[in-house]
């Protein structure tokens, strides 16, 4: 399977070791309205150094299962609130 890499922002870190949840979006179009509608999914992923904090946003890449739920692992972080104060 090629590698799949998704953005989206962490939603929950910290609670859980070497574990952050990332909330990744898309827009869909609705079949019969052609009104635009947002989906998000939420992922575990897995987070070595325990470097995640909220609102950060991050690439994530899938994995070979880490745990029952884990199947992604952290591939950079692109935006962190904590390096822009």
């Amino acid at each position: 399977m090629p590698p799949l890499i998704l953005q989206g922002i962490v939603t929950k870190a910290g609670c859980m070791n070497k574990t952050a949840t990332v909330t990744v979006s898309r827009w869909t179009v609705h079949p019969r309205t052609r009104k635009r509608l947002e989906r998000s999914k939420k992922y575990l992923t897995h987070d070595p150094l325990n470097s995640l904090r909220q609102d950060d946003v991050v690439t994530i890449q899938n994995c070979p299962p880490v745990s029952a739920r884990k199947r992604f692992a952290l591939y950079k972080v692109l935006k962190s609130p904590e390096t822009e104060r």
